[in-house]
């Protein structure tokens, strides 16, 4: 089966789930690969929106249920979290629709609203909302971002081996966003405990 075969088969359930674990990348990713024809443009934003929606559902739920156990306490001594929760007590609302586009508290924010007294009534309609926002815009961004590389190209579409190696540069760059999102995570988390510890 070729590649443009497995993309056709595969692309969308991999854009759903990238969508929930590594975000913009994924879904601007999703957008251009809609231009080159390997997804559909309504199915790309569709995923992302769904994978987005889904993961800050599980999130808040997790936030919601389980936070008193470990992970979630963890979670909770992060200096993004208190940020989070600072805002959502100033603009509950608002909060929640725009959490997705501040960057440094898009991780946190679904866990430290399930841990606040907002209800899932009031929390599910507007994450579907604000998903279907985010997911419309970044994937929209991805494929007119397609656009202007196959005009500054001469419409140039890359086939085979070259196709492959783009595709391996695209899940590169996740991985190196996902890595340094995670060492930044790490390092503010190791500054909060010598802060306590000095206490």
């Amino acid at each position: 089966m070729s590649i443009e075969n497995l993309i056709a088969h595969y692309g969308l359930a991999a854009l759903f789930v990238g969508a929930g674990l590594e975000g913009e990348a994924v879904v601007i990713a999703g957008g251009v690969l809609a231009h080159q024809g390997l997804v559909s443009l309504p199915g790309a934003i569709v995923a992302g929106i769904a994978g987005s929606f889904t993961a800050d559902q599980a999130w808040f739920a997790a936030g919601r249920r389980f936070r008193d156990a470990r992970f979630v306490q963890r979670i909770t001594r992060k200096a993004a979290f208190a940020r989070a929760l600072g805002i959502l007590e100033r603009h509950p609302t608002g909060f929640i629709i725009a959490f997705r586009f501040i960057y440094g508290i898009r991780t946190v924010s679904p866990i430290a609203i399930g841990t606040s007294k907002v209800p899932a009534r009031t929390f599910l309609p507007l994450n579907a909302f604000a998903a279907a926002v985010w997911g419309s815009a970044f994937t929209t961004l991805g494929y007119l971002f397609g656009s202007g590389i196959e005009r500054f190209l001469g419409k140039y579409k890359p086939h085979g081996h070259t196709l492959v190696l783009i595709l391996i540069g695209v899940v590169a760059l996740g991985a190196v966003v996902g890595g340094i999102h995670w060492w930044r995570q790490r390092e503010a988390g190791t500054d909060e405990e010598l802060g306590e510890k000095t206490e």
